[in-house]
């Protein structure tokens, strides 16, 4: 691809880079890998928590990364490793053991779980050096900045990624960081956030990638669509040409960015591929929403978006913009909560949060000033440590649901017992709770049964009656709601890490 644009900025990227490796001072408690959570998709398939648990260990090198996951119990055994410095080629050795599969000239990730990798004082930059995610899945990377990583030329990392995720990835947050090159493809670059080969639940929040022929992509090719549940929220997209991201096949959450110059496309959803694109800032740029360089089509629900010095092509055979009048064509689910900010507000925030080194700052929502994270008390859908109040509503009552496992029975999660349980035919399914005449329920607890705990992942609380969600989130437990008079409640299971097995699905008034 032509960099014309970017050739011109390499002197002044040159002097970014300068100042990147140098750092800006960070206090130890705004790297706390401890504050803030997981957002977006990660939450879902039972949520994104990395190393939380584990021992804590510093590396100043891309070896002691290695050593210090090589060095665990097991493969999944949690941990945090705190990164200061500059990790590069000549700092990056392969290290063995049983709980690792490293490799030189990258920071390898593979077939491991459990980990936090989080810049800290002064900084982290890994300097052409990509780090990569396979077989692996409960990964958290977090202000960090990752630069100029390359395909071709000398020296070579990742193939070109600078971070790359694939085959059967799962529960994936990215936070705060930097993601840069100095050019496209014809300058030894690929993608600067790629995921294929079926890669799942993943969140990018207040992160900033610029200076790259491309932004990253969700699926490798036209037949590669077991990727998706992923989203994109508060990041700065910066002198790119295409691919912010390229979506084949599965769902992306795309909200509150900012898209300044990109030259050739931006968010490109094909091969059957469906976007919702919320409140979000495009400026300078062209053609920043369609299906583009294919004849199979893609689709996107659009709102609250700002369009502001934006070019549209003409419709071609393989290029469907979708402006200059942007419209929904399709209509996307999202299973968790999440806070909005105007569309108006999105620049400021963005440079005000986005990208490594700046404290962890995240969106009050609502175009609020920046707050420091934190990390909130006891999920409320764990399971409670009293009994609600009143009587459980399922004894008696009727149920039904989708299809279910052998061996199961929809009664069994209104009988008392847990020793029984609903389990549905594969990883998703839904169960209900019905009664004859109108019921008013205000909270639910989902209790899973024994050897099972854990596996529900993402799901919502409908009023089967009317289709209304009443909650969302992730994992099983106590769930209130506003008090709702229905007929029939149902748990709509979205994602799981294993086979739900649901005990008790017990409803209360209070």
């Amino acid at each position: 691809m032509g960099r014309a644009v970017a050739l011109r900025l390499q002197a002044a990227l040159a002097a970014m880079v300068t100042a990147a490796a140098v750092g800006v001072a960070l206090p130890m408690t705004q790297a706390s890998a401890a504050a803030g959570t997981a957002t977006g998709f990660a939450t879902g398939n039972g949520g994104t928590t990395g190393g939380a648990g584990g021992q804590t260990v510093r590396a100043t090198t891309g070896t002691a990364i290695h050593a210090a996951l090589c060095d665990r119990a097991s493969s999944s055994t949690p941990i945090t490793i705190e990164v200061e410095g500059t990790i590069n080629h000549g700092n990056t050795s392969k290290v063995s053991g049983d709980s690792c599969n490293t490799a030189a000239g990258v920071i390898e990730l593979k077939q491991i779980s459990n980990v936090t990798i989080i810049g800290v004082g002064s900084g982290a930059v890994f300097d052409q050096l990509g780090i990569h995610i396979r077989e692996a899945r409960n990964i958290i990377i977090r202000n960090v900045t990752v630069r100029n990583v390359k395909k071709s030329g000398s020296p070579t990392s990742n193939g070109g990624d600078a971070i790359g995720m694939e085959s059967s990835v799962r529960n994936v947050w990215v936070d705060h960081v930097t993601l840069e090159a100095s050019g496209g493809e014809s300058e030894g670059f690929d993608g600067l956030f790629d995921m294929k080969n079926d890669t799942q639940y993943v969140t990018l929040s207040y992160s900033i990638l610029r200076n790259s022929g491309r932004g990253g992509l969700i699926g490798s090719s036209e037949s590669d669509r077991s990727n998706g549940y992923v989203t994109f929220h508060h990041n700065r997209y910066e002198n790119i040409d295409s691919r912010t991201p390229l979506l084949r096949g599965g769902i992306a959450h795309i909200y509150n960015n900012h898209y300044v110059d990109l030259h050739e496309s931006g968010i490109n959803s094909r091969a059957g591929g469906r976007a919702k694109v919320d409140n979000n800032y495009f400026e300078d740029s062209k053609d920043v929403l369609g299906t583009f360089y294919t004849d199979e089509a893609g689709y996107w629900q659009v709102g609250g978006n700002i369009f502001d010095n934006v070019t549209w092509s003409s419709p071609g055979d393989e290029n469907n913009p979708a402006g200059p009048n942007p419209q929904s064509n399709t209509s996307v689910s999202i299973p968790y909560p999440y806070n909005l900010d105007g569309a108006t507000c999105v620049p400021d925030i963005v440079r005000q949060t986005a990208g490594a080194n700046k404290g962890l700052l995240e969106s009050g929502g609502d175009c609020s000033s920046p707050q420091e994270p934190t990390t909130p008390p006891t999920d409320p859908t764990d399971p409670p440590t009293t009994p609600p109040d009143g009587s459980n509503l399922s004894i008696g009552a009727g149920s039904d649901g989708s299809s279910k496992g052998g061996g199961t029975s929809y009664g069994n999660v209104r009988d008392g017992d847990m020793s029984t349980y609903w389990s549905p035919s594969g990883s998703t399914g839904d169960i209900s709770v019905k009664w004859s005449s109108a019921t008013t329920i205000a909270r639910v607890v989902i209790r899973e049964a024994s050897g099972s705990a854990g596996a529900i992942g993402s799901w919502q609380l409908v009023n089967h009656d009317t289709g209304a969600v009443l909650k969302s989130g992730s994992g099983a437990g106590d769930i209130a709601f506003t008090p709702t008079s229905l007929k029939k409640i149902t748990f709509k299971i979205t994602g799981a890490s294993g086979t739900p097995r649901v005990a008790e699905f017990e409803t209360y008034a209070g």
